[in-house]
């Protein structure tokens, strides 16, 4: 098999134009807490997606004790807690500290790190993702420089199955695996335009020195950019430079084939009969990208896991208990919770495939979205009214799932903002990754910019989500 990078992104309108910041970064964290019309807001970076049993018990306290009783799964696996009370925020940071969820009160914001969810749980890529991810938050953590990136920076750890891969992040390690012109212990590690091939074991330290040359690049702009697609035209991170003084030696990537993925569906592809890489044996892979329901088991260690939707990214803290995960057997390791940038969980830590099955059930009766061909599967909603003073309409009411899972994903947006919608296009010359639903102020919709009444809506996504695939 051929090693290849996912797409660069493509160029964004900001290049030619250079954007230019004069104000601070005001993203929201656990720390700083934002001001919606339902309450505070606590949004907290969760590297991996990754809980453990206890830190998913205490997430789901204080949502049910500080606020609305709901936790919300953002497009970066990351988590949003609303309905906080004016004077909690003492009390929430030291039950996440208590938990080992704040490691370092300057870093907090910064830990934006998503990673191949089925990693180790399916037999399928290659590359211990969550070890590079502990590994890379801990030197995140301990660089005081590195409090330069703004709560937007991400990055993306991919095991070589090209999911992650394929989210627009600002530095993305790709894992090779055997491949004409690499070896086993090679991965790409990506920055703007710029890519190079490290060893395995120096992973972390080459995603670290990425985000160090995007650094020093946007300096040399003057622009305040915040992500590397920010960026002025001409102005790229010099990613070899930034390698050499970390002391991670490299080696160039141009002799590597540059494309998609070699043996799956790229991230975004149209619903056909292509055999999926991250769905249960037997299915055919729809438009969406994240992992299908259902339960993964690799077939050399024996372990299985169970994959989960989450209706609209928000969970109950009942449906987050629900989902904590259980030791496993002895010599097996604990189990982890992984929630996926598709607002979706992951749990792995099952000795067999009849212990997943029971679970999987049990989440279906908690609500839980467990079957592929759920026609919910890769619908998303912002917050929307009544939280949301911008939103111009109740989106997450209004929402609609369309026609069957096999369709593209959707997007309902309150506003033009378009908060935590898919990465992707919807128009133009490349190919439409997702559709865009977004309400307008005279109380109807636009779906893929054509005007829609309400009364119209549901036939209109189904027309433009296409027809609906098969999964069994």
């Amino acid at each position: 098999m051929l090693a290849a990078m996912p797409p660069t992104p493509p160029t964004t309108p900001n290049r030619g134009e250079p954007l230019i910041r004069d104000r601070g970064d005001a993203c929201p964290g656990a720390l700083r807490l934002h001001p919606a019309d339902d309450g505070r807001l606590a949004r907290l970076r969760l590297p991996a997606g990754i809980l453990t049993a206890h830190q998913t018990q205490v997430l789901a306290r204080a949502a049910q004790t500080l606020g609305d009783g709901r936790i919300s799964v953002t497009s970066r696996g990351n988590v949003e807690l609303r309905g906080l009370g004016e004077g909690c925020g003492t009390e929430l940071a030291e039950l996440l500290s208590d938990a080992g969820l704040l490691p370092s009160a300057a870093h907090e914001r910064i830990r934006n790190i998503v990673a191949s969810p089925l990693a180790g749980a399916d037999g399928i890529g290659c590359g211990d993702v969550q070890l590079w991810a502990r590994e890379l938050d801990g030197l995140l953590c301990g660089e005081t420089w590195t409090t330069a990136l703004s709560g937007r920076f991400l990055f993306a750890l991919d095991d070589g199955r090209g999911d992650v891969g394929g989210l627009g992040a600002d530095v993305t390690l790709f894992s090779a695996g055997p491949a004409a012109g690499s070896s086993a212990d090679d991965v790409f590690v990506r920055v703007g335009r710029r890519t190079s091939r490290v060893a395995r074991a120096d992973a972390a330290r080459a995603a670290l020195a990425a985000a160090d040359a995007f650094l020093a690049a946007a300096r040399s702009a003057g622009t305040g950019a915040w992500r590397v697609k920010e960026l002025p035209e001409g102005v790229e991170p010099d990613l070899a430079d930034a390698l050499r003084r970390a002391g991670v030696p490299a080696r160039p990537a141009d002799d590597v084939r540059a494309p998609g993925r070699a043996a799956a569906a790229p991230p975004h592809a149209p619903a056909g009969p292509v055999a999926t890489r991250t769905g249960p044996v037997g299915t055919t892979r729809p438009a969406f990208a994240g992992p299908l329901p259902g339960v993964f088991g690799d077939p050399v260690t024996g372990a299985h896991a169970v994959s989960v939707s989450v209706h609209l990214g928000r969970l109950t803290a009942a449906q987050l208990r629900a989902l904590a995960p259980e030791p496993a057997p002895a010599g097996g390791g604990d189990g982890e919770l992984r929630l996926t940038p598709w607002r979706g969980a992951v749990v792995t830590g099952f000795g067999d495939r009849a212990a997943a099955e029971t679970r999987l059930a049990s989440l279906a009766e908690a609500g839980l979205l467990t079957r592929a061909d759920s026609p919910w599967l890769g619908v998303g909603a912002c917050t929307g009214r009544p939280g949301c003073a911008k939103s111009l309409a109740d989106v997450r009411a209004d929402a609609t799932p369309g026609r069957g899972a096999g369709g593209l994903p959707v997007q309902f947006s309150g506003c033009e903002r378009r908060c935590g919608h898919p990465h992707g296009t919807t128009g133009g010359t490349r190919p439409r990754t997702w559709v865009d639903v977004v309400a307008t102020a005279d109380g109807h919709y636009l779906v893929d910019g054509r005007p829609t009444p309400r009364t119209d809506l549901p036939d209109a996504v189904a027309a433009a989500r296409g027809p609906s695939t098969p999964t069994r």
